[in-house]
């Protein structure tokens, strides 16, 4: 403790605090405490779990942007064998929770480290991408990264959790975009990658194949023809999609005892965590749902602006990478909600509940803020 206060007093004499990007914290905070709400009126039982994650979040958000990113990625190997280690303790002492095992009991929390590999592999990635100019457009390099990224993906595909191996994988492909892949590369492998995409979609929902578990492929097949399995697969996806629309445009009101509630009926399994947008939208309606989209949608905007006045190209990764974090995992959550996309297990970031996830976004915050304290003006 005594070494962390000696670091900090002397993070406190080298920045300069006007640079501290208080519209960031407020917008964070802002969109965590429509969180609180949201999970309290899901299920009561989970709103101080959420309020402490929450505040643990903010200490790590603070401690962290009083410590040099380029600092800190100096550690970057440490980083990614910790995370490798993590994932593996999963699969072998893990807690095993419907039917997957995705958590370590700590004994006073449930940690889910695939939430921590989101963050690592921004790090890790600003790091190798940035040790020599171009490092991304040499060949090696490029498949030097996928390898690496490959034992993560394969950990958490193992679990199982598809969706976060979705969204780790999305990311890395942002990642290399920020660390400079050209777009003539980029093009070839859309003109590669979308023909291999229907083909493998075609294939994955045709009987016996070997790629998804079952549950997996009924998911798929109840997003392609939800009148076939509206009790069983389609069900939560068909009520959310009720929830969202009969709240109209400023909803049903908050914590409402209405007998017509989606919610109320218990119609929605879990809706404090991959669900809360249906309740934002039966309780808040279409304008609660547009507040926290753009709540949502200001964050990434200014990690993305924040980025754009880096020191140097690491810090624009991690802004990039945070940035993207949000939008992708943002995105699929509510495509999962409105029945856009299959159903998948994917929180909505700081609304959600979950602590894991709550504390790692905040971590996250924590580096951009930081990135912002280091603007190329000082250099």
């Amino acid at each position: 403790m005594k070494i962390l206060l000696q670091l900090i007093r002397r993070s406190l004499s080298r920045y300069h605090y006007k640079d501290y990007k208080f519209s960031l914290v407020f917008l964070v905070m802002a969109i965590s405490v429509i969180g609180v709400f949201v999970v309290r009126s899901a299920d009561p039982s989970y709103q101080n779990k959420q309020i402490l994650g929450i505040l643990l979040g903010i200490v790590a958000m603070v401690v962290i942007s009083l410590f040099d990113y380029n600092w800190v990625l100096n550690f970057y190997w440490v980083m990614y064998v910790m995370n490798l280690v993590l994932l593996g303790a999963v699969l072998v002492v893990g807690t095993n929770v419907n039917g997957a095992t995705r958590w370590l009991n700590l004994g006073f929390v449930q940690f889910q480290p695939s939430d921590l590999t989101k963050i690592i592999s921004i790090l890790f990635y600003a790091r190798l991408l940035t040790k020599k100019e171009n490092a991304v457009r040499d060949p090696k390099m490029l498949v030097a990264g996928i390898a690496l990224l490959v034992p993560s993906l394969i950990l958490i595909y193992k679990q199982p959790n598809l969706s976060n191996t979705i969204c780790v994988a999305l990311l890395f492909c942002v990642l290399m975009y920020m660390g400079g892949l050209s777009y003539k590369f980029i093009g070839v492998v859309l003109a590669i990658g979308v023909p291999l995409f229907v083909g493998m979609f075609i294939w994955i929902i045709q009987p016996d194949q070997p790629f998804l578990e079952q549950y997996q492929q009924n998911r798929i097949l109840a997003w392609l023809y939800p009148e076939e399995y509206e009790s069983e697969e389609a069900y939560q996806q068909l009520n959310s999609v009720m929830a969202i629309g009969s709240g109209q445009l400023t909803g049903k009101g908050y914590n409402n005892d209405a007998t017509t509630s989606v919610k109320n009926g218990n119609f929605i399994l879990e809706p404090q965590t991959d669900f809360i947008f249906a309740i934002i939208g039966e309780e808040l309606g279409f304008v609660g749902c547009c507040v926290v989209i753009i709540l949502l949608l200001l964050i990434v905007i200014r990690c993305i602006t924040i980025g754009m006045k880096a020191r140097n190209a690491a810090g624009r990764i991690i802004c990039g990478g945070v940035a993207a974090l949000v939008g992708i995992q943002s995105f699929i959550n509510i495509s999962v909600a409105t029945m856009l996309f299959p159903n998948t297990g994917i929180s909505l970031p700081f609304v959600s509940y979950g602590q894991t996830s709550v504390i790692c976004f905040y971590m996250g915050i924590g580096f951009v803020l930081n990135v912002g304290l280091q603007p190329k003006k000082y250099q």
